[in-house]
């Protein structure tokens, strides 16, 4: 996530004042369920999640968001794992969801066994977080984004779970290395070099894959694990977008529900985060924006007059590299599935789960360099310089640098404006100079988390770690490795670790104590100070010798519900929509030409009313139909889901409310001759109240060859 200090500054003055594949027929040992819903958010006016500009505020949809939901049980317990196309997961959106279950389901689901993990597009409407510095960049908390993910996720999970059947698990592994590079390649050099040497790479290129499978060998899905930033789409793009991630689920899923729309079918494809924190999928590598010129490896500068430095794709443009990308990661996972490798999961489903105050954790660690053994604890939560300096995926705003150590007396007077830190907190931080004591902000109420959820999930030999975070490459492998230890310690039983990234709960980065020093963005954007990680790797250490013993553990310190309070918002609704004299809502302002070939553009604009009024879940804002005329209707060949339309939204007048929809459709290369048209959808918020249903269509345009 990348952020831009002056939006912070200005927006709290302002709060101041105011094809099927068949496999052999196994009997399995699980029940297994796999479910998928829509869980798009307002795709416009609403500021995206993740590099924090308020000027990147959604104007229409690329790609939707779907949530994905996998459930597992051995007879005696059962996990959910869930995926979800958005930035990450807030733990008051967790419990919204296991509320929702709980209408339908009981006690069923709850906060111990489902594990929910956002896959990190930096694309999609935020707002539904809670904590402030979090929302703050959004206009404050977004009902609708809140709403749309709990409805969404639920409803997924619903889903699996009417779909559960007798089944198998395989789990297989493949290397992609033309997706990911380090974007902080400086601080990864800093960390041992023994502990570098037994990696081949500065980032993990691993996909780890677990199939599903019903007993009579069908495939009924398959979560994919790949760490890589959904960051293909920039900070200029303004189009609600699952990304990389979410593109490479798209392709899967179409490959294995032949003939089915986008979102439809049985087979369900996620491909969610891992540690995913210093993993960029700009594989080209930072450059000075006008000059072309390499950046400053530590601090991701350029020299005077050469502009910011930026990382870019593979692609010609944001849209290309993102296509690109995600095409490497779904043929990956594609190849796996076809080749059917890998090993059958057995064993028992298990779960544990307890919430931590970082801030109160004191740990015995010994330092790796002295060998002697030092006191440490966790700090209050706060953001250092190099935090507004964003990153290479999305620089920030000022003459801020990433690799800054040393404090600015005028910016410190900003930061004490704000919230002052304590001279402990200085102290605990060190290397970091503090940019925002966001531990002691309270106005108007909790800016950053300092209880945490921690959680494990066990499928035979599988153990899922929900880390409520970015943690590093190397901060990974070590979790990895200390979750591993603790296994063989507690039983003398190897166990296959996956990290599932930014799970449950968000609290920006974890980079190892030696990357930490560095103060690259990740570093400075460590909450708890130098020993977050080791906090972390004790913390799951112990969960998961607890889980193997069958012991309970409290349940920890319950986190403030900040969606009960009167959160901030200061995002506008919709008042009313208006549209010319004469010209009803659906009208074509701007109509198709009579005739196409593949690969061209159609290029249609309708009169339109705000897509907020409603999100269309499970529907369409727009479709491209077919004439099929033996049957003499019109099919549905795309939606505003598929990879090749776009959805843009324009308000024309704000004071009349009048809006215009743009619709593109670039003809796939593979479309068969005939006779098409354009179709837009949409509610209009009448003046006098209410919500009402409208439809326009476009003439008939015809695809030759």
């Amino acid at each position: 996530m990348e952020y831009s200090l002056g939006l912070f500054l200005v927006l709290f003055c302002c709060l101041q004042q105011c094809h099927s594949l068949e496999y052999n027929s196994v009997v399995g040992g699980y029940q297994i369920g796999v479910g998928r819903a829509d869980c798009t958010g307002p795709p416009v006016e609403i500021t995206f999640m993740g590099y924090a500009q308020l000027s990147q505020k959604g104007e229409g949809i690329h790609l939707r968001q779907f949530s994905r939901a996998f459930i597992v049980d051995d007879g005696q317990r059962r996990i959910v794992f869930v995926s979800v196309d958005a930035g990450m997961i807030g733990n008051a959106v967790k419990r919204g969801v296991v509320k929702q279950l709980s209408k339908e389901f009981g006690n069923t689901y709850s906060l111990d066994n489902v594990l929910i993990s956002g896959t990190h597009t930096h694309s999609s409407p935020g707002g539904f977080l809670t904590h402030l510095l979090y929302d703050l960049p959004c206009l404050g908390f977004i009902r609708e984004t809140f709403n749309a993910l709990v409805l969404g996720i639920a409803k997924s999970i619903s889903r699996a779970h009417n779909s559960m059947t007798q089944g198998r698990l395989i789990i297989s592994e493949a290397e992609i290395v033309d997706v990911n590079i380090n974007r902080s390649p400086s601080a990864y050099q800093n960390n041992p070099e023994e502990e570098r040497n037994q990696y081949k790479y500065n980032v993990d290129k691993i996909l780890t894959q677990i199939r599903f499978l019903s007993t009579s060998g069908k495939l009924m899905g398959a979560i994919n694990w790949y760490p890589v930033h959904p960051t293909s789409m920039n900070n200029t793009n303004k189009l609600v977008s699952s990304d990389n991630m979410g593109y490479a689920a798209i392709l899967l899923e179409q490959e294995f529900n032949p003939g089915r729309m986008i979102g439809k079918g049985d087979f369900v494809a996620a491909f969610a985060s891992s540690n995913l924190g210093d993993s960029s999928p700009n594989i080209m590598g930072p450059k000075c924006e006008h000059t072309g010129e390499a950046c400053d490896v530590l601090t991701s500068s350029c020299p005077p007059k050469a502009g910011q430095c930026f990382a870019s794709g593979p692609g010609s443009n944001i849209f290309d590299s993102t296509r690109i990308i995600g095409q490497r990661i779904y043929k990956g996972a594609s190849k796996l599935l076809k080749q059917q490798s890998g090993y059958e999961i057995h064993g028992p489903v298990n779960f544990i789960h307890q919430y931590v105050n970082m801030t109160q954790v004191k740990l015995k660690y010994v330092n790796p360099h002295t060998k002697a053994v030092e006191e440490i604890q966790g700090c209050f939560p706060a953001m250092g310089y190099s935090f507004a300096a964003g990153t290479t995926d999305g620089p920030g705003a000022f003459d801020f640098h990433q690799g800054t150590t040393t404090d600015n007396p005028l910016w410190n007077t900003v930061r004490d404006f704000i919230a002052e830190p304590t001279k402990g907190d200085i102290e605990c931080h060190h290397p970091k100079p503090i940019l925002l004591a966001t531990g002691r902000a309270k106005f108007p109420y909790e800016w950053q988390p300092k209880v945490v959820a921690t959680q494990l999930l066990q499928i035979g030999d599988i153990i899922l770690v929900a880390a409520p975070g970015e943690f590093t490459t190397m901060s990974g492998r070590r979790l990895r490795n200390a979750v591993r230890n603790a296994a063989l310690q507690s039983r003398e039983r190897d166990v296959k670790v996956i990290i599932c990234g930014l799970s449950n709960m968000y609290t920006s980065y974890v980079a190892t104590p030696e990357e930490y020093v560095i103060q690259r963005y990740e570093g400075a954007s460590t909450l708890y100070g130098p020993h977050t990680l080791t906090i972390y790797l004790d913390q799951f250490s112990k969960l998961l010798q607890a889980m193997f013993n069958e012991e309970e553990v409290e349940p920890g310190p319950n986190p403030p519900q900040l969606e009960d309070k009167n959160l901030l918002t200061l995002q506008t609704g919709v008042l009313y929509d208006g549209h010319p004299y004469g010209r009803d809502f659906g009208s074509v302002k701007v109509p198709p030409k009579a005739k196409y070939v593949p690969g061209e553009t159609v290029r249609v604009v309708f009169i339109a009313a705000n897509p907020r009024n409603n999100l269309l879940h499970e529907d369409t804002f727009l479709r491209v139909e077919k004439r099929d005329d033996v049957r003499n209707e019109w099919i549905t060949v795309a939606t505003d889901a598929n990879w090749e339309t776009l959805f843009r939204w324009t308000r024309v007048s704000m004071i009349l409310g009048f809006s215009d929809v743009e619709i593109l459709w670039e003809i796939p290369e593979d479309t068969s001759a005939g006779s098409y048209r354009i179709t837009h959808s949409g509610f209009y918020q009448y003046i006098f109240g209410g919500k009402f249903p409208y439809n326009g269509t476009t003439q008939v345009f015809t695809v030759v060859h």
